[in-house]
């Protein structure tokens, strides 16, 4: 017996579909696909979380000093003239970071071998460039989903068929983070 569905999927083409998927269920938090794909989705996705899980707490917090510009009213930053030049005015302010002990960095990076990069953008810019910005779906791993499934032993996701789609007839099924 195999270890994979194949698909009907060149191996580049499936890890691609999967990997997608993955990233889009760990955002979003469900999904609808046909029940091959959701078994294989699940697989993946239980990794993940376990891995989330095992090294949420796996990390030391600094306080660091750091050179922040001064905005006004506008959101704009202040400028001061030194020299005839316009120069920006910094304030310093502390802030408290995380930084990542070696396992969670391997983690992290194994995280980021299956997940593709999530560019989030705001309903009100649509189609513009401006106010989008990253999410970080591992420190999302750690930080929501991780403590969220702590107390679980596996059975992170949940499958529910939907019925048939109507092109081809293949059985449709609704995954979700349960």
């Amino acid at each position: 017996m195999a270890k994979y569905r194949k698909l009907s999927k060149t191996a580049s083409q499936r890890k691609a579909l999967l990997r997608n998927q993955v990233t889009a269920l760990l955002y979003k938090g469900k999904i609808t696909t046909t029940e091959a794909r959701a078994k294989e989705i699940r697989k993946w996705t239980e990794k993940l979380i376990a891995l989330g899980i095992r090294e949420k707490d796996n990390y030391e917090e600094k306080t660091i000093t750091v050179k922040v510009p001064l905005k006004d009213v506008d959101n704009k930053r202040v400028k001061e003239v030194v020299d005839g030049k316009k120069v920006t005015k910094y304030d310093t302010v502390e802030k408290t970071i995380k930084v990542d002990k070696p396992s969670r960095l391997h983690a992290r990076r194994q995280m980021l071998e299956i997940l593709y990069p999530v560019t989030e953008v705001p309903k009100e810019n649509k189609g513009k460039k401006k106010n989008t910005k990253k999410v970080d779906l591992p420190a999302k791993l750690f930080d929501e989903i991780g403590p969220k499934y702590a107390g679980r032993n596996g059975g992170y996701t949940r499958m529910v068929k939907i019925g048939e789609r109507k092109g081809d007839g293949a059985l449709m099924v609704l995954i979700e983070l349960v």
